[in-house]
């Protein structure tokens, strides 16, 4: 219990084991070959490279590749400080196209928590750091946490 409670007092903490928590329980994330390179509370970056099999027919990333990429860094950030979250709504704007050899980063990054209500904005950028897509994420708490035996945060506490 002290291991649990050690955690649960240092933010940084419980955004990595959200992450991992959710990571685990996310075989579509893992199929597409993403990988979590930094998390933090309200933050997540996450990285996929391009397969040849997630080309469309222009040879350049099919956008729903793109758009679940930047869907679960979305997800990721908005689960970070240990409150059940899901997604609400969602716009994505392509910038340019992902090309087949590209690493694509996603970035995604509370803009706004309102109550159980959040906006979050994910930049994706290729490897060069070219912009490729911006994703506007509206999400909902809902009941329970992401850290299994725990409760999330009270209304306005922070740990």
């Amino acid at each position: 219990m002290d291991e649990l409670n050690s955690l649960l007092s240092d933010p940084q903490k419980v955004a990595e084991r959200c992450a991992e928590e959710m990571y685990r329980q996310d075989p579509a994330s893992q199929q597409l070959g993403m990988e979590i390179v930094a998390m933090a509370p309200g933050l997540a970056e996450v990285r996929m490279a391009i397969q040849p099999w997630m080309l469309n027919g222009h040879q350049t990333c099919h956008g729903g590749m793109i758009f679940s990429l930047a869907d679960s860094a979305f997800a990721f950030a908005c689960n970070s400080e240990n409150h059940a979250t899901v997604a609400a709504g969602c716009t994505i704007d392509y910038i340019q196209p992902g090309r087949g050899s590209d690493i694509l980063i996603a970035r995604a990054s509370k803009t706004q928590q309102r109550g159980r209500t959040g906006i979050y904005d994910v930049r994706v950028e290729n490897q060069q750091g070219e912009l490729i897509a911006l994703f506007r994420g509206r999400s909902h708490r809902i009941a329970g946490s992401v850290i299994p035996g725990t409760q999330p945060p009270a209304k306005g506490e922070t740990r």
